[in-house]
């Protein structure tokens, strides 16, 4: 064997030895055998409409977003001017949360108003100004809208990654998470045996407070709207030995004091009663702000409030310092663990809707694996007899390199993490025909060479430096088309955008590569001079 076919066959042995490595642990009685100690762990992932599952699209209340935002934004306007002597009175915004109205006490100090606006918040743009009693001014401001679009689209992409997170804690394997047109959330969670707990904790927007309690609240008058400026009315829940939940009414401060922002850690644990609990603990400048809270409010009621809910209102005995704090309520295991995951996820930045929720049962997908099975196995069939029918043993080898092909794309899907279809089977059963089309354009070529009276080595070497630019051309076009599919498409066609690509780089290999190895061993063992018949 001359050195350039050994070079070629230790090259196609590395390639197989690797394809077989990363093919077999997806083959269920092989990974329980002694042989699957030494496999990789990575194995071919079924899709939503093979293994079963979920699959959910999500509305983003963006404009909520923005209006805790410019809630957030009066707030800051009034502390800056505060420490500039500039008088501000009520910064709230409108019913609808579109526009930030205040009142400027100190009729003198306008223009050093408006230098600060300018000066600190340029994403603001000023409405108009109102002259009121005792000359006093009213503003009125909006966000610019280049802000608002560029805040909307943030406010997505934090949803999205907030949502990842919390699935992967959740242990979905291969979920698929992508944004949408209209701020839309598009989620595929495959082999999901829960969709009603998954649901409830994507859509959790886990917006963690602490607030103040006024226990010398009336709360009679509170249940009547009679609440005292600054403060509002919430309830705090109660959970009962059965289960169900009591809610009782509580008055709050309206501002929170702190906020779950500055949250480094959430675990769930039990306390001397194996009541489950949830535990946090701060980051240094969360743990500081916490000791400053706790010391200013000794003998108070520190009302932890999670998406509007009271869980707990403990009474401050003393400043709490160490960073840590915990949420009780008597939940569940399920409960508080679920919890801890949103809170150490991070909160949604804005308010989730389900627009659309579909389920996949698993016979379903499992009668969907065994067709698409079966259609593989039918056209594999009549494509290995269609090449050894018409073409003799150069069909065989067409068919080796096959066999080849379907076994690197499998390798493929396990080793890279891909997640294998319906439509992807489709591809699959697209890339048996495409394999074989190369291997024809080859066989064709080298037919021509032989009836222009060419040895079987000459025919053979010009068949294929002829052909292969032309299988180059025609595979280029095709996995860039598939590399469209993969960018813009959803779940089931990323998974066909997927296999087509794995096909045809595996058919490049076997089809220009591989049966030309073959047929070069097979001519070195024949004269110089020898015909071939194809």
């Amino acid at each position: 064997m001359s050195g350039n076919l050994r070079w070629r066959l230790v090259c196609i042995s590395l390639v197989a030895f690797l394809g077989l490595i990363y093919m077999l642990p997806s083959v269920g009685s092989v990974k329980q055998t002694f042989l699957g100690k030494f496999l990789p762990d990575d194995v071919i992932n079924l899709g939503l409409d093979l293994k079963g599952g979920i699959h959910l699209t999500l509305g983003v209340d963006v404009d909520k977003a923005l209006a805790n935002s410019l809630a957030q934004m009066g707030r800051d306007i009034r502390d800056q001017a505060k420490e500039e002597g500039i008088v501000l009175q009520r910064p709230e915004s409108t019913a609808d949360g579109r526009q930030l109205t205040f009142i400027l006490n100190t009729p003198d100090k306008r223009q050093e108003l408006d230098d600060l606006l300018s000066r600190h918040f340029q994403v603001l743009v000023v409405d108009g100004v109102e002259s009121a009693a005792d000359g006093k001014y009213v503003y009125k401001l909006s966000f610019s809208p280049r802000y608002k679009a560029d805040q909307a689209r943030m406010t997505v992409d934090q949803a999205v990654k907030t949502i990842r997170n919390r699935i992967d804690e959740f242990g979905v394997a291969e979920p698929d998470i992508r944004k949408q047109a209209d701020n839309r959330i598009q989620i595929q969670l495959p082999g999901l045996h829960d969709p009603e707990r998954a649901i409830k904790l994507i859509g959790k927007t886990a917006h963690l407070e602490f607030k103040v309690v006024d226990d010398n609240a009336d709360l009679d008058k509170a249940q009547k709207g009679l609440v005292p400026p600054g403060e509002e009315l919430s309830v705090l829940r109660h959970r009962n030995p059965d289960g169900s939940y009591l809610e009782r009414p509580i008055v709050l401060r309206s501002e929170a004091v702190m906020t779950g922002e500055n949250i480094a850690d959430a675990r769930a644990g039990f306390d001397n009663t194996n009541q489950a609990y949830v535990g946090l603990s701060f980051t240094p400048s969360g743990a500081r702000q916490f000791e400053r809270v706790t010391g200013e409010n000794v003998k108070k009621r520190l009302a932890i409030v999670l998406d509007g809910k009271v869980y707990s209102a403990p009474t401050i005995q003393e400043k709490i310092s160490g960073g840590r704090a915990s949420i009780t309520g008597r939940f569940s295991t399920e409960e508080a663990r679920d919890l801890a995951i949103v809170l150490r996820a991070g909160a949604l930045p804005a308010p989730v809707t389900i627009l659309e929720q579909r389920s996949v049962g698993p016979s379903l997908g499992q009668e969907s694996i065994e067709k698409g099975v079966y259609s593989a196995v039918v056209g594999g069939v009549l494509v290995v007899a269609f090449m050894i029918l018409y073409y003799g043993v150069a069909g065989a080898v067409a068919d080796m390199a096959l066999v080849f092909n379907l076994m690197l794309i499998m390798a493929g899907l396990a080793g890279f993490g891909a997640t294998l279809t319906l439509p992807g089977i489709a591809g699959i059963i697209l890339t048996i025909g495409m394999a074989v089309d190369a291997n024809v354009i080859i066989f064709e070529r080298i037919r021509e060479e032989v009836r222009r009276g060419l040895t079987a080595r000459s025919a053979v070497d010009t068949g294929y430096s002829r052909a292969t630019l032309t299988i180059l051309d025609a595979n280029v076009t095709t996995v860039i088309a598939a590399a469209v599919l993969y960018q813009f498409g959803t779940g089931p066609i990323r998974g066909f955008a997927v296999t087509l690509i794995l096909g045809i780089v595996a058919s490049m290999f076997t089809a220009i590569f591989f049966t030309r190895f073959l047929f070069d061993l097979w001519l070195s063992k024949r004269p110089v001079d020898a015909g071939i018949h194809i």
